[in-house]
């Protein structure tokens, strides 16, 4: 690479700079008796007093090069709360990418943020992070999930704290108010110490990144690299009770048979209340009594034609997230949407040293069941109550390594299922990790028991990757507090590759390459399936990842092998601010599920996302599939179309107009049952949210269904809904 006296000069900087913050990711944070009024401004005489820290690293695209541009980050507590205020310099103030948003929605924002591991053991950490305008993203991380050297992410967690910005000449400023409350931590007298990093993301041609501590690229875990604070002296988080009492009221009217059956209707209304006591700084109850679980916002829209598994919704709902990945095992065996509607729930959620647990009871007013298979899954909701009840442990050793054990259990009149099993991880070094699982359930409707087996091996290095997966689920094994569409039998994987990193001024910053290899059995040894692939990914300019994937696909359906070749195109770029664009395609071989035979498909899903302004914006997501016989004769096309179009009044408030379209047509003359030709169905909702903090809440909305099933002359209603929400989060 030629002298370059420019990026000379740069890395002397830095070195220079370096030298000047040796212990800057390894403080002693200050208490304040002052007030601080958290509005964009660090103007209070607190502040005078608190830690500085300046993020001197470009870790992505950067390889810890010195940061592009300048940020100090000031710490500051007062035994109750931790303070956090960005002073982030921006040479050019109006490029600063700064949207009202929903908490939650703005990554592709500017936006700054703390990292907190309260344990310092490597492990979990609270992430809270805000856009120039006071935006709030907060999230876990969770090192020892799935998920490579960044851990496993999860934005589903909402805490309440305060957090404002502002945009100034010289770039923005935001501050936080983060109760510790919301934060759990071990419960312990005199000086505390906490692992910490402060992050900024600044995207422009690219989505940099800057820290406050280097990352060594090739290290599997993050947590295990950030800094630490010291203080929090004999901080008390007081007793942390919160009452949530919440009224929710609806109207709902529907149809069974549309066009012919009138709408009947009823009007409910009911009052709830949640509980969460902190007990201990790290010991957590919740209790719901006739709580509201109803969904708010509508699902993603996803296509199920010829899709012969369970579709996965994630869950949405505030009572199952609060300590959610303290759940999670290799295997999903537990996935609270399947308590669907109970009448009281409670839940305990803690950590005492190396020991985690959490435990869910719950009475459930209906039963959702899953029913797995080899080549299919199917479900089904029997009209009976049943009792809910799941229990985690693990215990941590080593570096982010763990010994548990999980057990669930759903117990109704004349059926039950039960599922419990130990589980591992063995982390080996910064390399090198190794995970298994082992699970026996019994399910008594028509009494059958079964055996589910998973062991891993991770290798992550700077330019090396690889992972060998081997799960082994026996027929009869049943998760019915879980989510397992696929059993029967065993699968091996393998997957590998390469990666090449670019240099500073490189129009790419990454160059991936992944291969893989999967292979299925049944329990009698006969193949099922097998995969060939090998993918090739770009990291290019305008934040732009282009990859290419070509598969060969060999599956058994109906006794009959089938062999596919499948080539798929994916992108997406952000070519200016506040507009993001995303494509997948594919041109594949694809089995025809409904009459077992193979024929051509052709796939694409595009993605718009468009901030018109700073407050209206533009989501529209598209799947548009259409497969045809070798010969060449139409069997089916099939989309799905979910745009969303949003009003943000403020970062408390917005009102959202959704709409959900999914039509199929399909040839009845190639197909060898009957089938509808058409099948169409449109789903609106009109939603007005106000929220104060995460509980806080007030919903309006209105929604309705309409369906035409090949027999109407036009679209019908099937359903309609108006429904109303209220919650207050009383602090104690």
């Amino acid at each position: 690479m030629a002298f370059d006296p420019h990026r000379m000069r740069f890395v002397v900087l830095g070195v220079v700079l370096c030298s000047f913050n040796l212990h800057a990711t390894n403080i002693e944070l200050p208490r304040t008796e002052g007030e601080i009024v958290v509005d964009g401004q660090l103007d209070e005489e607190a502040w005078r007093d608190a830690a500085q820290v300046e993020l001197l690293y470009e870790i992505e695209p950067g390889d810890n090069l010195p940061a592009r541009v300048k940020t100090v980050a000031y710490l500051i507590e007062d035994g109750a709360n931790l303070y956090v205020g960005f002073a982030a310099s921006d040479p050019d103030p109006s490029a600063i990418r700064a949207y009202l948003r929903d908490r939650d929605e703005a990554y592709d924002d500017d936006f700054v943020g703390i990292v907190i591991d309260t344990y310092n053991d490597n492990r979990r950490a609270f992430e809270f992070f805000s856009n120039p305008l006071g935006v709030q993203m907060d999230l876990t991380n969770n090192e020892a999930a799935q998920g490579g050297q960044w851990g496993k992410e999860d934005d589903s967690w909402d805490a309440i704290w305060d957090s404002a910005g502002e945009i100034n000449d010289d770039g923005y400023v935001v501050e936080m108010r983060i109760p510790l409350t919301q934060l759990r931590f071990p419960a312990s007298e005199g000086i505390k110490t906490w692992g910490f990093d402060l992050t900024r993301t600044y995207p422009r041609r690219e989505q940099f990144k800057f820290s406050a501590v280097p990352l060594e690229r090739g290290v599997n875990c993050y947590l295990c690299q950030i800094g630490e604070l010291t203080g929090l002296a004999d901080a008390e988080p007081g007793r942390d009770l919160e009452l949530v009492p919440t009224v929710t009221a609806s109207r709902s009217e529907s149809s069974e048979d549309p066009g012919f059956d009138p709408m009947i209707g009823d009007t409910t209304s009911e009052a709830g209340l949640s509980v969460r006591w902190g007990i201990t700084p790290d010991l957590t109850a919740n209790l719901a009594i006739n709580p509201d679980f109803s969904q708010i916002e509508a699902d993603v829209a996803q296509l199920a034609v010829n899709n012969r598994f369970a579709l996965f919704f994630p869950e949405k709902r505030p009572f199952f997230l609060e300590g959610a990945d303290y759940f999670s095992t290799p295997i999903n065996a537990v996935f609270t949407r399947t308590i669907s509607s109970p009448d009281v729930g409670a839940k305990l959620t803690g950590k005492r040293g190396a020991n985690t647990f959490g435990v869910i009871a719950a009475e459930d007013a209906i039963t959702n069941i899953l029913f797995p298979g080899a080549f299919s899954s199917d479900s089904t909701t029997i009209e009976q109550s049943n009792t809910a009840f799941i229990g985690r442990y693990s215990r941590g050793f080593g570096d982010t390594s763990s010994v548990g054990g999980v057990l669930t259990v759903r117990d109704g009149d004349g059926y039950h299922n039960y599922v419990g099993g130990f589980d591992a991880r063995w982390k080996v070094d910064d390399r090198h990790t190794l995970s298994a699982q082992y699970l026996e359930s019994e399910t008594q409707t028509e009494s059958f028991d079964g055996k589910g087996t998973l062991l891993r091996y991770e290798f992550d290095s700077r330019h090396w990757f690889g992972n060998l997966w081997f799960t082994d689920l026996s027929e009869g094994f049943r998760a019915d507090s879980g989510f397992q569409s696929k059993v029967g039998g065993d699968q091996i994987r393998f997957s590998g590759g390469r990666v090449w990193h670019g240099e500073d001024g490189d129009w790419w910053h990454r160059i991936r390459l992944h291969t893989g290899y999967r292979i299925g059995h049944l329990e009698d040894g006969t193949f099922t399936d097998k995969e060939v692939s090998m993918r090739l990914g770009v990291g290019g300019p305008f934040q732009s990842w282009t990859q290419i994937s070509l598969e060969a696909v060999s599956e058994l359906e109906e006794g009959v092998i089938f062999n596919m070749q499948k080539v798929g195109l994916y992108m997406n770029m952000t070519p200016r601010s506040g507009l993001s664009l995303e494509f997948w395609g594919q041109v594949a071989d694809q089995i025809d599920y409904d009459n077992t035979r193979l024929g051509d498909q052709i796939m694409i899903q595009p993605s718009v996302k468009w901030n018109v302004n700073r407050n209206f914006l533009v989501d529209v997501r598209g799947i548009f599939a259409s497969l045809d016989t070798k010969e060449g004769e139409k069997i089916f096309d099939a989309s799905v179309i979910d745009a969303r179009l949003t009003w943000q009044f403020s970062v408390r408030s917005f009102l959202r107009m959704t709409v959900q379209q999914s039509k199929t047509t399909r040839n009845q003359d190639v197909y060898i049952d009957d089938v509808d030709a058409l099948s169409k169905d449109i789903g609106r909702q009109l939603l007005y949210s106000y929220k104060i903090n995460p509980q806080t809440v007030f919903f309006l909305g209105y929604a309705d269904q309409y369906v035409d099933e090949d027999r109407l002359d036009s679209l019908t209603a099937s359903d309609r809904s108006l429904f109303m929400k209220i919650g207050y989060a009383w602090s104690l």
